[in-house]
């Protein structure tokens, strides 16, 4: 019995960067090692993807999961023909596109939802094209959370040993500090710890970040850290989990890259985001905690601005868009998905 999990990769947007970097992660023989990798997407859109990079790769369109062969140098496709190529326009906002993409995850969601894969690796889709293509969502976690009915998820960042959870993801600045409160905190703190144990850490520690400069400076700057943070670090602790703070948010991920803490629960989108990407962005990955499902992604968006372009080097390996965060992504979603099969 072959004890590689099946791991279901989404081709993301057609017209950014997700055709060229599943083709790139998996012309890679230690990809199959790891895992058997099963693309979700439109067979036509890769093989002129294909082309264009000069990668000697066999594409192997299917309609079932059980016709797929896992073998190197032969990516399984399971294709949706959802693409009218004479219609695709690459490097922009295409609602053809963004509906087609959604249609991915939504497939590979159900087949990791009925048990026919262990776990979806994404590429990226763009917001503005999904939502013109009729799906009224912010991004591939709404639409996880929303399919899986599941109420309590939230983002890990990762790259190298930075781990990073936030409280609140895509809000307003002006509507982040309203959304700070103790409960919320809390059950962001009770994910991370649960997510970390799923990832093999058994006794994780957390660093809690302040929400204001100086930590709020005893009051001076913002109660927050006072009224809601605090206390939640206090909830954390009162259950059994190792969680410390507030502690300002511009010294926290020096220390947690230095391995005070496992990881870093922050409070808005950028206070985390832009340390991991400072810290390593092109290895950088996303995990989606609190789903029934393992869903790991890439960090970084459709890029439409090098999207399609050939390298001017002419090799097997060309294309302007690096494969590396898709391959770290597909590693991690198999990693997890073999250690939750013997759970």
């Amino acid at each position: 019995m072959d004890s590689r999990p099946i791991i279901a990769i989404t081709m993301g947007d057609a017209a950014g960067v997700g055709p060229e970097i599943v083709l790139k992660a998996l012309s890679l023989e230690e990809m199959y090692a790891l895992c058997r990798p099963l693309v979700v997407g439109d067979a036509g859109v890769l093989a002129r993807a294909r082309q264009m990079l000069g990668l000697r790769v066999d594409l192997h369109p299917i309609a079932d999961v059980r016709a797929a062969r896992f073998e190197p140098g032969n990516i399984d496709v399971l294709n949706l023909a959802n693409i009218d190529l004479a219609r695709l326009k690459v490097g922009e906002v295409c609602p053809m596109a963004g509906k087609a993409a959604v249609e991915y995850v939504l497939e590979a969601s159900q087949l990791a939802l009925f048990g026919e894969v262990q776990g979806i690796a994404t590429a990226p889709l763009n917001k503005e094209a999904m939502q013109l293509g009729g799906y009224d969502y912010i991004g591939h976690t709404e639409i996880l959370a929303d399919l899986a009915g599941a109420p309590r998820c939230t983002t890990m960042l990762i790259t190298g040993s930075l781990r990073v959870v936030h409280v609140t993801r895509h809000l307003p600045l002006r509507q982040v500090a309203d959304s700070i409160t103790r409960e919320r905190v809390l059950e962001t703190i009770q994910l991370a710890a649960e997510g970390l144990r799923e990832m093999g850490i058994e006794e994780p520690s957390l660093g809690v970040a302040a929400l204001n400069p100086h930590c709020g400076e005893g009051g001076l700057l913002g109660r927050e850290e006072i009224e809601e943070i605090a206390p939640a670090v206090e909830a954390a602790q009162a259950i059994g989990i190792d969680a410390r703070g507030p502690y300002p948010a511009d010294s926290i991920f020096f220390r947690a890259i230095a391995g005070d803490f496992d990881a870093v629960v922050a409070m808005y989108h950028d206070q985390g985001h832009i340390p991991v990407k400072v810290h390593g962005f092109e290895r950088s990955v996303t995990v989606t905690l609190g789903l029934p499902i393992v869903r790991t992604s890439v960090d970084h968006g459709t890029a439409f601005d090098i999207a399609w372009q050939a390298s001017s080097r002419g090799s097997a390996r060309g294309g302007l868009a690096s494969p590396q965060s898709l391959i770290e992504a597909i590693k991690l979603a198999a990693r997890m998905a073999r250690r939750a099969g013997v759970r």
